[in-house]
C-alpha cells in the first residue's frame, strides 16, 4: 500500500491484473508510462528500429507491472463481483 493507506490501482473486475488508477499517484505513473512510449516512438521509430522499440516497450511495461504489483490491490483471477 502507499504511504496514505490507499491502493494506487484497483484490480480488474474480470480476469487478472489491474485497471484504472485510484489515486493521483497512479495517474502520474500511467501518464509517465504513456508519455515514455510516445517519446520512444519518436526517437526510435518502430518501422526503422523495431527491436529497440520493442525492447523499450517491454521494459516500460515491466516497470509499470512492478509498480502495480507493489502499489495496487492484490491481484487474483476474478469473474465479476466478489461473492464475499
Amino acid at each position: 500500500m502507499s504511504g496514505n493507506g490507499k491502493y494506487w490501482f484497483r484490480v480488474k473486475r474480470y480476469g487478472w491484473g489491474w485497471g484504472l488508477p485510484l489515486t493521483w499517484q497512479g495517474w502520474v505513473v500511467l501518464a509517465v508510462y504513456v508519455l515514455s512510449i510516445s517519446l520512444v516512438a519518436v526517437f526510435f521509430e518502430p518501422h526503422r528500429h523495431p527491436f529497440a522499440f520493442a525492447a523499450f516497450v517491454i521494459l516500460a511495461t515491466l516497470a509499470l507491472s512492478v509498480v502495480c504489483w507493489l502499489k495496487g490491490e492484490p491481484a487474483r483471477w476474478r469473474w465479476g463481483k466478489d461473492r464475499e
